[in-house]
């Protein structure tokens, strides 16, 4: 039932990360609490308890409905210059169609400088029909990134950001960032492309008068015109800065203005070209040879000149000939043996100069411009008259041109970066944008057609139409006039320009409000109304490095490096999310697939290297850095991305994979399960073991670091959160690369238990478990501590998993500690698989103990040949490839040898059946063996086993010789590694009879007396080291 009660109207909350209105635009809940009335009581009784975290129906949906989207900066900028009262009022409700949101905005965007400025070199170079494969292979690119796009922008609703908004939602943080700041850095270079664009114009062919630097030779005239561009250049992009900076406003409503101007500048095109069929425009070209004149340096396209009856040199012949008498002037000698001609620039559509035209000609730098068909007699020319004759200013080839046509196919992402001024965006997107490219590519096609069917092929090639009287060689076709090309083309390359510098700075604060990348945070501030002012600070600088290249031929490969880069990773991200089936893919544009988006994605890396492949492989290390700094600075983010989702399909293929058996011995590694204690405040007692784990895994392999909380879990579960908190900080702190797993339980044993039995997922399992030492038992007054430590060990005994115990761990090194010097001593008692030559192999990887050496020690009982077995050892390490000194140990009494086999029996899985040592019978009352008990009586009494004095209980026998041998071996232990960095040795095992439990800490406690660092180690049941390769 609804009411008017059951609505609510609560803004948005944004939730964490972040992240502005995608995560929860619509979950707020603070006002549910206090609704509860007699309908909820009649009709949500049964709910009534969660309503203030589960909310009706009818909130959401309400919520839903006040869910607004405006465009970041443009909108907000306008409402605030137009009136403060515009802060309080509602925002409009969208109401732009495909029309006025998509198609012209992209049209505005797409069609640009290169049109009137390159398209004709382009086609004059590259000839018709390579034009057409150019302007085929950036058009197909395009078209097949606005179908991926449609699907992604219709998947949801895209709010300001665009083309970023897309990427990082779809593909992830690091993905959305790297591609972001290349979308960022292609529109910034754009906006400098654009200003070197009407600058040239402006210079060239508006008024040429206002250069400032000059040439003082032939020669000179290129690095005159650079330093023009960059003076230039430099002003104008100050003014728009300023403009952009003051008032966003009359740039969004100078862009219909702009708009026009294209338009009527493509229509004036086509119309010249119609009309050439029956009337070409007159722009004659003179000749010499076959070479083409530079027109504005003479008069008469002649060598001589008749004045009244009176024959005189021309203004031409003066310039290739010294002053004197015509009959023995010195002259040139190409100028002396070939003839002026004047050929028709503009021979019309009907003239069959396409032929001519249909293939290519490249040239080089310097070289001359020649028409082919024309009588030439080569002869010598002077290099002082190299200026009077029209000549490439850069070598081309068709790669070049690629790179140079490319951003006149950018552009289509302007209608998605308008989607929350669209009545239906969904639909609009699609439309608005395929139609654009659509309408563009008919456009670009058709002028390329034309082009080469009106224009003499020389004069194509000549990119400032110099060989037409400085006219813009474009404007030379269009009717009524070349002015409303230049004008038009004019103001069109500076609106696009202005347009550029206002979508760049808004899509840095994007990118700086998404808090990603740590150092971009400073430009999501910006005034009041939210505009980017220090964005666009950086926008301009950036922009200036463009214009003080000063070329617009080298800045456009630049830029259609990036938008390359940008439109590669939205087709991946639409293929990503078609392959993946996630399910929140559902696109309502239908039209694409997985192949078309591959296909793109592999014209847009063939069009990276075509055009320009140093430029290529430097926008992907960019990206890369861009990648890898977020990865490892950034702030984590969960958006639901592709990446995740790839990530899961490919861990879970892994695991089932994993699943087929244990891993062969040549690939085993230790798998950690780390056990923490946490103190009273929830923070590691021990953060030394984790610094341990991640020396010895050094990021390899699987880390997982457990605790257990005491208690009830319904009433833990806070604390275990923040348990699980405080171990990943600790872990970050520690840099150990692995997971976290809180188990809350009634008794820390059993939690211990379920950790040991249930961490790790199918074959990604734990095999080895390391903990700490129970320090202060002997104090502690509650047994607990000690009982749970045996019963782990016990527990991993049983599950066959290998332990290691790091005794004084709080002496162990941090990771910036580095032993210079020492040892890394290794007692090899018993074999349990060698995990004791492992373990030392793999820490040495470690740079804190990279420079320590190892060495290994064994016991010799009496009957073995010590001198044989060091020879058998050294060469079984030799085998192993482990480098190693290698000491045999020889304790020479009898009864030692008897304790050795007791040990054996006692810490080894293999050598149960070696002899029979009688055990205690479990009714017995046992003792507490200290050392210091034994040592009331001599030394020399304890080892020759004299049996102690007699007394109300019997002494366990199995017990004294355990001790024995823990003061034996300690003595031996301590006489050689006193002075190691870390000692290895066998841990005994603990006794079947639960009732010697604390005669067994007292033997760990006195076999490792004495010693600093110790690692105790338990194998797991199986070999862990191999000589086989």
């Amino acid at each position: 039932m609804l009411t008017h009660s059951d609505t609510s109207s609560s803004g948005t909350q944004s939730t964490g990360h972040g992240n502005h209105k995608e995560d929860s635009p619509f979950l707020s809940s603070a006002d549910a609490a206090g609704k509860k009335n007699d309908f909820y009581d009649r009709n949500l009784a049964l709910f009534e308890e969660e309503l203030d975290i589960r909310p009706k129906v009818s909130s959401l949906l309400s919520r839903l409905v006040s869910y607004t989207n405006i465009t970041q900066g443009a909108k907000e900028h306008e409402e605030e210059e137009s009136a403060q009262a515009s802060r309080r009022k509602t925002p409009k409700s969208p109401n732009m169609g495909t029309l006025m949101g998509v198609y012209l905005p992209c049209l505005q965007n797409i069609f640009g400088v290169i049109l009137f400025l390159r398209l004709t070199w382009i086609v004059g170079m590259a000839g018709i029909m390579q034009s057409l494969l150019i302007v085929l292979m950036c058009c197909s690119c395009t078209m097949l990134t606005a179908i991926s796009m449609s699907a992604i922008a219709t998947n949801g609703v895209v709010p300001a950001g665009g083309a970023y908004f897309m990427i990082s939602r779809s593909l992830g943080p690091e993905f959305g960032g790297a591609v972001g700041l290349c979308f960022y850095l292609g529109t910034t270079f754009a906006s400098a492309m654009y200003i070197l664009g009407a600058i040239e114009i402006f210079l060239k062919y508006l008024v040429p008068q206002a250069a400032i630097f000059h040439a003082t030779d032939p020669h000179g005239s290129d690095s005159a015109m650079l330093n023009n561009m960059r003076v230039y250049g430099t002003i104008c992009l100050s003014l728009m800065a300023v403009v952009v900076f003051v008032g966003v406003k009359y740039v969004n409503k100078l862009a219909s203005l702009f708009l026009a101007c294209v338009i009527i500048s493509i229509v004036s095109i086509y119309a010249g070209a119609l009309k050439s069929m029956t009337h070409p425009p007159e722009f004659p070209i003179c000749m010499l040879g076959n070479r083409t004149l530079v027109r504005d340096r003479f008069d008469v396209c002649s060598k001589t000149t008749v004045t009244g009856n009176i024959t005189g040199p021309s203004q031409l012949w003066d310039r290739f000939c010294l002053p004197g008498n015509m009959s023995s002037t010195q002259c040139d000698d190409y100028f002396m043996q070939n003839n002026v001609t004047e050929i028709q620039g503009i021979p019309g559509l009907s003239s069959g100069i396409i032929r001519d035209n249909m293939w290519g000609a490249y040239q080089q730098k310097g070289e001359i411009l020649e028409k082919p068909g024309l009588q030439s007699v080569d002869g010598h020319s002077a290099m002082e008259n190299f200026g009077m004759y029209v000549s490439a200013d850069i070598a081309t080839s068709f790669t070049l041109l690629v790179g140079i046509f490319f951003p006149s196919a950018t552009g289509i992402m302007a209608g998605s970066n308008r989607s929350g001024d669209l009545r239906d965006a969904q639909k609009s997107i699609p439309v608005g944008t395929i139609l654009a490219i659509t309408t563009t590519s008919l456009v670009y096609f058709s002028s390329v057609v034309l082009f080469g069917a009106c224009i003499e092929g020389v004069v194509l090639r000549d990119k400032f139409g110099d060989a037409v009287r400085k006219n813009l060689v474009v404007g030379t076709l269009s009717w009524p006039s070349p002015w409303v090309i230049v004008i038009g083309s004019f103001f069109s390359t500076v609106g696009a320009g202005l347009q550029s510098l206002t979508g760049a700075p808004r899509l840095l604060q994007a990118i700086a409000k998404d808090n990603i990348i740590p150092f971009l945070r400073v430009f999501g501030h910006g005034k009041t109304n939210g505009e980017p002012t220090w964005a666009l600070l950086l926008t301009g600088l950036i922009a200036e490095l463009g214009i003080l290249i000063a070329s617009l031929d080298m800045v456009a490969p630049i830029l259609s490096m990036f938008f390359l880069m940008c439109y590669l990773f939205v087709n991946l991200a639409c293929a990503v999310q078609t392959l993946l089936r996630t399910p929140n893919w559902r696109p309502r544009f239908k039209y694409y697939h997985w192949a078309l988006s591959f296909l793109g994605m592999s014209m847009c890396l063939a069009l990276m290297f075509i055009s320009s492949w140093y430029y290529a492989i430097v926008a992907m290390g960019i990206a890369g850095m861009i990648y890898k700094y977020i990865e490892y600075q950034g702030a984590e983010k969960e958006w639901g991305d592709g990446i995740r989702g790839l990530s899961l399909s490919a861990a879970r293929y892994a695991l089932l994979r994993l699943e087929v058996g244990p891993p062969h011995t040549k690939n085993w590694r230790p798998q950690l399960l780390v056990l923490l204690k946490l103190d009273e405040d929830l923070h590691v007692k021990y953060p030394r073991l984790l610094t341990f784990a991640s020396q010895l895994k050094a990021g390899k392999g699987l880390t997982i670091v457990g605790t257990v909380i005491q208690g009830n879990f319904l009433d833990s579960y806070g604390e275990m959160q923040a348990a699980e908190q405080a171990i990943k900080n600790m872990m970050e702190i520690e840099r150990v690369k692995g997971f976290c797993q809180v188990v809350v339980a009634s008794k820390v044993r059993d939690g211990v238990v379920h950790l040991i039995q249930s961490c790790g997922l199918g074959g990604m399992k734990h095999n080895t478990v390391v903990m700490g030492w129970p320090y202060g038992w002997r104090q502690s007054e509650d047994p607990r501590a000690w009982k749970t430590f045996i019963n782990t060990v016990r527990c991993t005994t049983a599950a066959h998993l290998a332990l290691m115990v790091p005794k004084n761990v709080s002496f162990y090194p941090s990771n910036h500690e580095r032993f210079t010097d020492g040892n890394i001593d290794v007692w090899w008692i018993v074999h349990d698989g060698g995990m004791l030559m492992l373990l030392p192999f793999l820490l040495k990887q470690h740079k804190v103990w990279r420079k320590c050496k190892m060495r290994i020690f064994t016991v010799a009982q009496m009957d073995d040949n010590s001198i044989q077995m060091k020879k058998d050892l050294a060469t079984f390490l030799y085998q192993l490839r482990i480098e190693a000194e290698v000491e045999v140990v020889e304790m020479v009494r009898a009864q030692l040898v008897k304790d050795r086999h007791s040990l054996v029996r006692m810490g080894s899985l293999y050598s149960d059946e070696e002899e029979e040592v009688v055990e205690a019978p479990p009714e017995k009352v046992q003792m507490t063996w200290t050392r210091e008990r034994c040592e009331r009586k001599s030394i020399s009494h304890c080892v020759s086993l004299s049996p102690p004095p007699p007394s109300p209980h019997s002494r366990d026998q199995s017990n004294v010789r355990r001790m024995h041998t823990a003061v034996k071996l300690n003595e031996v232990i301590v006489n050689r590694s006193h002075d190691a960095r870390l000692v290895l040795l066998n841990m005994p095992g603990p006794p079947r009879n639960t009732d010697g439990d604390e005669n067994y800490m007292e033997f760990l406690e006195v076999l490792t007396e004495g010693l600093e660092r110790v690692l105790l180690v338990r194998g797991g049941g199986r070999e862990v080291i191999t000589i086989y390769s």
